[in-house]
C-alpha cells in the first residue's frame, strides 16, 4: 500500500475501520482480493510477481499491511517486503517474535512500514528506525514516511475519516480514495526524488504513465469479530477493472491487557 488511513478502538467506528490505496507499476500482475488457495483461512489481494501481499486478513484476526519508505530513488532489494504481510498473516509466529525477527532481517527488503498483529492488538514497525510501537487508539495515517507524518494528501484523508459517526457503507469512502488533487507546491515532501515526481505522487489517487493506484481498499471490522473487506481494482488511468466484496467473521478480539 501506499496510503492508509485508520480509526482503530474508537467509539464511534469500532476495532478497526481502515481505507487505503495500493500504487504499483500497472505492468506488475497481481490476484484481486480473495481467500487464498493455498491458505483458505487468509483473506486479501495477491502480487503475482513476488508472491507476497499488501493488505490481509485471516480468520484468527491475524492482520498485515505494508507500504514502503520513499528515499530517493528505489533500488533492488533481495527480497520483496509483500513476503513480511504473507508471512505474518498466514503464519503462526508470536507478534513480538515476529517483530524481533522483523528487525534481525529488515535489510533483506526495501525499507517499509508495517502494520501487524491480532486486530485488538496492532503493532507499526518501521524498518529504517527499527521502532516497534504499540498503536495507540485514534485515527492514524501511514504513507511512504513514517505513521502519522503530515504530508498533504494524509491529511486529506485523515480529516475525512474524522467526520464519521458510525462504521462507513464502501459508497460513502471510496470517493476519499479516489481523490486526484495534487499538493500545492510549498506542501510537497522532499523525500529525494525530484519535485515533478513528488507533485505526480502528492494525491491520494495517483495516474501516472505506468505507475499509479492500482486498487482501493476498505475494511470495517465490528466489536463481534465480522469483518467486511471491499477492494476495488483499477488499470492505465485509473480505469476501474474490478470490485470484490467479501465477509468473514474472526474470534473474539483480543486486547492487550
Amino acid at each position: 500500500m501506499c496510503i492508509i488511513a485508520f480509526a482503530y478502538k474508537t467509539p464511534a467506528l469500532g476495532p478497526l475501520c481502515l481505507l487505503a490505496n495500493r500504487d504499483e507499476y500497472y505492468a506488475r500482475p497481481a490476484l484481486a482480493l480473495d481467500f487464498w488457495p493455498d491458505y483458505p483461512q487468509v483473506l486479501g489481494g495477491r502480487d503475482l510477481q513476488a508472491g507476497g501481499s499488501w493488505l490481509a486478513i485471516d480468520t484468527r484476526g491475524r492482520f498485515a499491511a505494508i507500504t514502503h519508505i520513499r528515499e530517493g530513488r528505489a533500488t533492488p532489494a533481495a527480497r520483496s517486503r509483500g513476503e513480511l504481510v504473507q508471512r505474518f498473516v498466514s503464519g503462526d509466529e508470536d507478534p513480538l517474535a515476529f517483530a524481533a525477527w522483523l528487525k534481525d532481517n529488515a535489510a533483506n527488503y526495501g525499507p517499509f512500514n508495517l502494520i501487524f498483529g491480532p486486530v485488538g492488538d496492532l503493532l507499526h514497525f518501521n524498518s529504517r528506525t527499527r521502532a516497534l510501537n504499540r498503536i495507540a487508539p485514534g485515527i492514524h495515517v501511514l504513507s511512504n514516511a513514517d505513521m502519522d507524518t503530515r504530508w498533504y494528501k494524509s491529511e486529506q484523508l485523515r480529516s475525512k475519516l474524522g467526520t464519521l459517526k458510525r462504521p462507513p457503507v464502501e459508497a460513502e469512502v471510496l470517493p476519499w480514495l479516489m481523490n486526484p488533487e495534487q499538493a500545492p507546491p510549498e506542501q510537497l515532501p522532499n523525500t529525494g526524488v525530484g519535485s515533478a515526481l513528488e507533485k505526480m505522487l502528492s494525491p491520494v489517487f495517483i495516474v501516472g504513465r505506468d505507475y499509479g493506484t492500482r486498487c482501493s481498499s476498505v475494511v470495517n471490522v465490528s466489536a463481534r469479530g465480522d469483518v467486511s473487506f471491499t477492494e476495488v481494482s483499477y488499470g492505465i488511468g485509473g480505469r476501474e477493472s474490478g470490485r470484490r466484496r467479501h465477509l468473514l467473521r474472526i474470534g473474539q478480539l483480543r486486547n492487550p491487557s
